[in-house]
């Protein structure tokens, strides 16, 4: 084996392992939220428009966070506050840039328009642990 050829397999090998303990974000589908909960997995719910700077700031906190190994099992699911607007009543959703935590059924926190990093990592914290 050439050194080129180890050096990509242990790259492919830590790739594979960063990926495996990174949460997931999909987008927001009603059966697939269900079944998460009935599984009892911890779960957020992120309400997202394309156009919100506070979405944005949000989103790159839940990714920063999202690497974490603790955050393994956690899905975020994504709704687009533009076009999901059945899902929006679901939640009691008023405007974009809300995120919900989920642990199975039971609620673990919500944030309305907030981007401080501080209130969102206590968000999955309790939502995670």
């Amino acid at each position: 084996m050439t050194r080129f050829t180890l050096a990509a397999a242990l790259f492919a090998s830590v790739a594979a392992a960063t990926v495996a303990s990174a949460a997931t974000t999909v987008p927001f589908d009603q059966a697939q939220f269900a079944a998460a909960q009935a599984a009892g997995k911890p779960t957020l719910v992120e309400v997202h428009a394309w156009w919100c700077p506070i979405c944005a700031s949000q989103s790159g906190t839940l990714k920063a966070l999202s690497s974490r190994p603790d955050t393994a099992d956690l899905t975020i699911f994504r709704i687009n506050y533009d076009k999901q607007k059945e899902a929006l009543k679901q939640f009691g959703v008023q405007r974009q840039g809300t995120i919900i935590g989920f642990k199975g059924k039971e609620q673990t926190g919500r944030i309305d328009f907030k981007t401080d990093k501080a209130v969102i990592t206590a968000l999955v914290d309790a939502t995670v642990k």
